[in-house]
Formats: C-alpha cells, sequence, structure tokens
C-alpha cells in the first residue's frame, strides 16, 4: 500500500490526513528572528540617517478596504471605516452600536449607586450630590474625553484594541517579538503612515530606543498582553454580573424567590445569551438594539420625570465642589466607595475594542447623541429619588424606574459589549503570533471585523456559570469586575501616550497632558478596587495570569521554534550538490510545501527528499505571514522568488496576511491563483534580463516603459486579479521581478525559447495537479536547557500545540492531496 506514492514501511511519513486535528507548524507564521534580511534592489536601503529613516515612514497612497483574494465572494466590498462614509448607513451601525457596545454601560444605574452608598450611609445631601457629581465627571472624563476623542482616534485602519495599537507601534519600531519582518513589507501601501516633521527628531530617539532594548521589548508585549488578558477576564465577568443584577430584581417582585432561583434562573439566561452568539454581531446588534434604544429612552425621560418630581435643585451636582465636599465629610469610607463609582464607566473600553465591529463615527454619535445625555438623566433622577428616600438606595433602580421588563431585557443584553471585544482580542493576537490557533466564523459579509469564535464563546459561558455559581452575589462580582475594566484603562491609557509620542508627535506639553489627566484618574480608582482583594478581587487578576501564560507561552514557544528553523535551514552549497534532479526522480506536478520561513530552504524539505521516492517536477515553498497591519491590499499580497538555478524549478511564495484579513481558502481558487502569479513573475523575470543585458537607449527604455503602462491600464480586471510580485537577488535566492513590463519584441529568441520552454513545464505540472507537503513537528527542549525551560516547552507549549487548531483543518485541502512527514524541532 502507499500513501501519496510513499511507502508504508516508511516510519517517517504519516498517512496523509490522518492526524487532522493535529498542530502543523508549517502552516501558519507564529514569528521568528531571520538571519540575514533581503533587501529589494528598489529600496535604497544603504542609505542612513534622518532622511532614510523619514522616508521608510512616509505613506504610501491610501487604500480601500480589501477582503481576501481567496475568499472570492466579497470582491467589491468597501471600506466600512471610510472617511466618505455616507449618513445613513453611519446611523445604522450607530443604532446597532447601542445594542452591543453600549449595553454594558448602558445598564450600569442598575448597580453604582447600590454599591456606592452601601459602603457610605445616606446621612445628609451631600452625600448624594457628592455621589452623583463623582458619577458625573467619571462618566465625562473616561469614556467622553478620553476614549470618544482621543483613543478612538489611535485606531490602526479602522481596528482597536490593544494589539490593534501594538500592531500600530509595531510599525514604526521594530519592537515586534515575532521577528520575521522583511524590508518588502514596508512597502504594503497600508503599512506606512504620514508622519508630521515638528517632533520627528524626538520621535527616532523613541523609536531607536525601544528598538535597542530587548527589555522594553519584552516589557511592552507583557503589557499588551496583559491588557487583552484582562478584556477576556471582562469578558467572563461582564455577562455575570449583568445577568445577576438584572435577575435578582425579581426578589422583590415575586414572593420567596431567592438567592438560589436567582443563580438558577440566571445560569438559563447565560445559556440562551451565549446560544445566540452565533449568528453574528450583526443580527444580534439588531435584535438587541430596539431594546436598547428604548431602555435608553426610559432612562432619560424616567430621569427626568424623578428629577422634577422629587427634587429638581439635584441639578446642583453639576458643580464639580461637591466631590470634594462628599470626601472632605466621608474620608476613608468616600475613598472606598471609588470602587462601585467605577462601575458606572463598565465597558467603556468595549467602545475602542469593538471598533473592528462597527466605525469611529459610528461609536462617536452613538454615545455623544444619546448615551451620555441619558445616562447623565438616568443618575440625576436616581439621585433626586434618593434625597427624598435615603432607605431605598439597595433597591434604588428598581423602586425609580417602574420599567422591570425593559431593565430585565437590557441587562441581559448588556454583556454583548464585552463579549465581541473577546472575539476581537482573540483573532488580533492569534493573527499576531500570541494565541494558540482556534476556528474563527466570520458572520458578515460586508464587514470583516465581525467574527465568532465557537471555542472562546463556550469557554466564558462556562466560566460565567462558574462565577455566577461561586459568588451568588453581585457585590462581590462588582468588586472584581472594578480589576479588571481599570486595569485595561491603564493599559490603554499607556499605549496611546507611546502612540502620541511616536507616532502621532504630539507637542511633548500635550502628550503627557494626557496620562497625567486621565492615567492619575485611574490610578485612584485602581487604588480603590485593589483593597477589594479578598473580596472577590482576586478573580480577574486569577484570570489574567491565566491568559498571560497561555499567550506568552505559545509567543516563546513559537519564537524559538522559528530560531531553531532558521539555524537548522538547508546551505544552497547542498542543493547544488544534488544537482537539478535533487538526487530523486523528478515527476510532473506541483508541490506547495508549507514552511514559516521567510528566506532559506527548511530543513523539513531535506525530509521530504530522504522520504518520498519521486519529487514533484516544480516545487513552491509558501510562507504564510502575518504583518501588524489589517488588511494586505490583495494585489500586494504575494512575493515570489526563484530559489537555486532556473532548472531547478523551485520558488518561494511568500503570502502576507493582516489581522483582520479573512481567510476562507477554496483550495482550487488558491491553486490557480498561484499558478497565474507564478506564470507572471516568469514572464517579468525574464522581461527584466532582457532589458539590463540590452544595450536599449535611455529614450528607448521610456516609450517601452510607457506602452506596457498603457497596455496594463486596458486590463485592469486582470491586474487586480493577480497580485503584484517582488524579487530580490541574494546569496541563497536568485532572480528578480520588475514592475512594469518591457513589450515582447525586446525580448530575444534565445530568451523567449526560455520563457516558453519553463512556461510549458509549469503548464505540465499543473496538469499533474498540487500536492501539499506539510510538516508535522514536534518540539522539544535542548537536554542542557534549564527545568522551567523544559517545563515550558516539553509540557506546556507541547499541550497548546497539540490542541489547537490542525493546519490541514483551516486549508480545506482534500486528504489525498496531502503528505505529511515527522520532525522534531530542538530548541
Amino acid at each position: 500500500m502507499e500513501v501519496g506514492g510513499v511507502e508504508e514501511s516508511n516510519a517517517r511519513l504519516l498517512e496523509s490526513g490522518s492526524n487532522e486535528g493535529s498542530s502543523i507548524e508549517s502552516r501558519w507564521v507564529d514569528g521568528s528572528e531571520v538571519d540575514t534580511m533581503e533587501v529589494p534592489a528598489w529600496s535604497n536601503e544603504g542609505r542612513e540617517g534622518y532622511g532614510s529613516v523619514r522616508r521608510r515612514l512616509l505613506k504610501g497612497p491610501k487604500r480601500l478596504n480589501s477582503l481576501d483574494v481567496e475568499v472570492m465572494a466579497i470582491a467589491k466590498s468597501q471600506d466600512q471605516h471610510s472617511k466618505d462614509a455616507s449618513l445613513w448607513p453611519t446611523l445604522a451601525l450607530a443604532f446597532q452600536t447601542l445594542g452591543v457596545v453600549y449595553g454594558d454601560m448602558g445598564t450600569s444605574p442598575l448597580y453604582v449607586f447600590a454599591d456606592v452608598f452601601s459602603k457610605v450611609p445616606i446621612e445628609s445631601d451631600v452625600d448624594v450630590l457628592g455621589a452623583l457629581s463623582l458619577v458625573m465627571y467619571t462618566i465625562a472624563l473616561i469614556p467622553l474625553a478620553k476614549y470618544v476623542f482621543v483613543v478612538l482616534k489611535a485606531n490602526d485602519n479602522g481596528e482597536g484594541g490593544t494589539f490593534a495599537l501594538y500592531s500600530l507601534i509595531c510599525r514604526y519600531a521594530n519592537v515586534n517579538m515575532l521577528p520575521n519582518r522583511q524590508p518588502a513589507d514596508e512597502h504594503i501601501s497600508s503599512f506606512r503612515l504620514k508622519l508630521p516633521t515638528p517632533e520627528m527628531k524626538r520621535a527616532l530617539n523613541i523609536k531607536e530606543t525601544l528598538e535597542k532594548s530587548s527589555s522594553l521589548k519584552t516589557f511592552l508585549l507583557l503589557l499588551v498582553l496583559l491588557g487583552t488578558s484582562m478584556i477576556i477576564g471582562d469578558g467572563i465577568l461582564t455577562p455575570a454580573i449583568s445577568v445577576m443584577s438584572a435577575i435578582s430584581g425579581l426578589q422583590g417582585e415575586i414572593h420567596g424567590f431567592g438567592t438560589n432561583s436567582v443563580v438558577l434562573v440566571s445560569i438559563v439566561v447565560l445559556v440562551a445569551l451565549f446560544s445566540i452568539q452565533r449568528f453574528g454581531t450583526s443580527k444580534v446588534g439588531f435584535m438587541f438594539a430596539p431594546i436598547l434604544a428604548l431602555w435608553f429612552f426610559c432612562l432619560g425621560s424616567i430621569g427626568i420625570y424623578n428629577i422634577v418630581k422629587h427634587d429638581i435643585m439635584v441639578l446642583r451636582a453639576i458643580n464639580p465642589a461637591f466631590i470634594f465636599y462628599f470626601f472632605k465629610k466621608n474620608g476613608k469610607k468616600a475613598w472606598s466607595a471609588l470602587g462601585g463609582c467605577v462601575l458606572c464607566i463598565t465597558g467603556a473600553e468595549a467602545m475602542f475594542a469593538d471598533l473592528g465591529h462597527f466605525s469611529v463615527p459610528a461609536i462617536q454619535i452613538a454615545f455623544t447623541c444619546v448615551v451620555f445625555p441619558c445616562l447623565l438623566l438616568a443618575y440625576m433622577g436616581q439621585a433626586a429619588f434618593l434625597l427624598k428616600n435615603p432607605t431605598s438606595y439597595a433597591r434604588v433602580f428598581y423602586d425609580s424606574v417602574p420599567v422591570f421588563v425593559i431593565a430585565t431585557l437590557a441587562a441581559m443584553i448588556a454583556s454583548q459589549a464585552m463579549i465581541s471585544a473577546t472575539f476581537s482580542c482573540v483573532k488580533q493576537s492569534m493573527a499576531l503570533g500570541c494565541f494558540p490557533r482556534l476556528k474563527i466564523i466570520h458572520t458578515s459579509r460586508k464587514f470583516m471585523g465581525q467574527i465568532y469564535i465557537p471555542v472562546i464563546n463556550w469557554f466564558l459561558m462556562v466560566m460565567c456559570i462558574v462565577v455566577v455559581s461561586i459568588f451568588q452575589s453581585t457585590t462581590d462580582i462588582a468588586n472584581a469586575y472594578g480589576i479588571a475594566e481599570v486595569g485595561v484603562m491603564i493599559v490603554s491609557t499607556t499605549l496611546v501616550t507611546l502612540v502620541m509620542l511616536l507616532i502621532w508627535q504630539t507637542n511633548l506639553f500635550w502628550a503627557f497632558c494626557f496620562p497625567i489627566a486621565f492615567g492619575s484618574v485611574e490610578l485612584i480608582y485602581m487604588s480603590s478596587v485593589l483593597s477589594k482583594i479578598f473580596e472577590g478581587g482576586w478573580l480577574p487578576l486569577a484570570f489574567a495570569t491565566f491568559f498571560l501564560s497561555v499567550m506568552y507561552t505559545w509567543n516563546y514557544g513559537s519564537v524559538l521554534k522559528y530560531r531553531s528553523e532558521v539555524q537548522e535551514k538547508i546551505s544552497l552549497d547542498l542543493m547544488l550538490e544534488l544537482g537539478s534532479n535533487l538526487g530523486t526522480v523528478r515527476v510532473p506536478g506541483i508541490g506547495l510545501l508549507y514552511n514559516e520561513l521567510v528566506q532559506g530552504i527548511p530543513s523539513v524539505f531535506l525530509q521530504f527528499l530522504l522520504s518520498l521516492p519521486a519529487l514533484h517536477s516544480t516545487i513552491v515553498f509558501v510562507c504564510i505571514k502575518h504583518v501588524p497591519i489589517p488588511v494586505v491590499p490583495q494585489e500586494e499580497r504575494f512575493l515570489f522568488r526563484r530559489v537555486c538555478p532556473k532548472d531547478y524549478h523551485m520558488f518561494r511564495c511568500v503570502a502576507r496576511y493582516g489581522y483582520k484579513d479573512v481567510r476562507k481558502e477554496d483550495h482550487h481558487a488558491f491553486e490557480q491563483l498561484l499558478i497565474e502569479s507564478l506564470e507572471k513573475f516568469l514572464r517579468k523575470e525574464a522581461q527584466e534580463t532582457t532589458m539590463e543585458s540590452s544595450n536599449l537607449t535611455e529614450e528607448d527604455m521610456d516609450n517601452a516603459l510607457v506602452k506596457s503602462k498603457d497596455s496594463d491600464n486596458n486590463n485592469v480586471a486582470e491586474e487586480l486579479r493577480i497580485p503584484l510580485m517582488h524579487g530580490q537577488n541574494s546569496s541563497e535566492e536568485t532572480g528578480t521581478s520588475i514592475t512594469e513590463e518591457a513589450p515582447t519584441s525586446y525580448m530575444s529568441l534565445d530568451e523567449d525559447d526560455g520563457i516558453e520552454y519553463e512556461l510549458s513545464a509549469l503548464r505540465e505540472a499543473t496538469a499533474s495537479g498540487c500536492t501539499y507537503l506539510l510538516g508535522h513537528g514536534d518540539v522539544r527542549a535542548k537536554k542542557n536547557s534549564l527545568f522551567f525551560k523544559k517545563l515550558v516547552i516539553n509540557y506546556f507549549y507541547a499541550f497548546l500545540r497539540n490542541n489547537c487548531r490542525g493546519g490541514t483543518a483551516n486549508m480545506r485541502v482534500p486528504h489525498t492531496n496531502i503528505i505529511q512527514v515527522g520532525m522534531t524541532y530542538m530548541v
């Protein structure tokens, strides 16, 4: 019996598809260090100093948001973040944000005052007015001033969250711990951003400092991973506290409805909530948005009613002096009450983390026109009610708002904000090599950012049920919630400050005003919530530690594995000794060998030479690489190069993807695209060689290029289908590519015969079909490694690799077209 032409007796060859669920490391780029950077001939990399660095940072042409070329089904999608978006689609998106982004913050009136006055008893009007003033200015300062007017502008081409900020920083300074960066990546049109010049020197100094210090790089990565971990923790705590707060209102409405009943009903609601996530953010948003819109209308209108009915003098809380009086009167109790006050801005980070699902104008319009005024009126109405009924603070919301059904529904769906944010953050971290590979379902054909991750969804549901079952009280969950929320805000403040200094090059005074104004407030809140560690505050720290360990372990192991591959790659001298037949028989066909190296020949290729009795006539080393940008335009997706001399028929294809790119590969479409692109590369290579060897005058060359451009303009549709390819010369790989074609009339007969021979050989190989060559590798620590390193690599990292999504599942390739060989990497 043979499998893909290999005898069963070969112990190193795995049966095709027999290990579908296992991790196939050569499928994805997890990042690593490349020993020799390849420099394109046109990059002028030799220039040094101020001018060359500034040139690297200048912006390329404006791009449109483009879906992955392999998807094919959404060829004409437009950028949802485009500045010229029409009014009605923006308003429709703003309406959806009410059901997804602002549900959490909108339902905070359920528990804020109840938590605050559980620590500060109401003895006078100063207590109520001081707490109200504190809540009002907290909402005005953090969500409005910080997020709406500053942080949302720090988006990465319409993508938000801590990893979006990190990728933005990585483009300007080479601080990425995933060292697979190539100079050619900087020529992607969406890679570079335009920089103002007044503060250029300071920005360059910061850039050099970050790039030279490995400790700063590690600290920056850990800071980003910590922020992401806390967002995932928020995704667990938000549904728990929101649903329990809503269901607990039944205790005053139904006789005999005790704590056990609250817990049981909350669990049922949580299961229903997470079960509908598979329908996608858009459908969930439209389903939830009308309820939340009605909810905000009720908050505002009933708030006005309570103000007029009970005490209109509550408007005095606009004076911030009442905050001072509040602290002066209550002292340490007031400081402790800050842990309850911070709950009024829960979900504020979702405004930025959920940005990929919507757009900046939509989120800004919804908050400034609906959410902000309605929340202020709601809190004022509650405060007016408490001035007349100070003993009702525990049920102030349900006693002052006679809309129990709407309140319950609104609270149930408030958790949608952080659930969607968790999906976005996990997707970004996966693309940047900091999270194990999981199945991602894209739920919208219009907006790429709207995704659903089944494993994360069910994990959040289980953890929410565990939290509700253990705590059985919203008070302890609120203590935990505050730490996670404020921790994410502090991370965002730090990263945005770095963006202001490095990228925006803001005036130094204003750049430091941002962390002083917002960071100081957040640190004060953090000091208060940290005092509740033993009252439930330990929970988000435990969640953050767990997810931080998972992400850093995956990143650490992936980097070590890549470095091992770089060190063990096959030398060019060995390939030349083997000859064009590679020491075996070359049979018609195309072999697509997936690996992670952006240059050089991977060591797994030698395993195929030893294991297979024959090898395909054309070999393409395919490297799937993620770059720190949201989307790579499809015409700039691929880089092609020739490996070894021409008669070897070996090529390299580096496929570059952004962390937001959709990848739903149909292998037939991918194969066709790759072959068409390879044919174009061969023609351009031959034309470039001809132009270099000929003695054309400068005028003739200009005329040739003009004619070529005219010819290209007549075939725009074809150019959009076939990516541009750039080739480089190096000591290991030969062959070049040009961006503009010369007419074939300038090609000599010898060159014309040579290209026709290669194209005919490629067509013959294509007719025989494509085979996917995958390396199924095991990563082990070296024997002389430290015990801790052995523990992390041999057990923790190995467990993650064995249980993450395998490459065969991602590629959707028939098992009969796959050949795998086993290999062990010692790191």
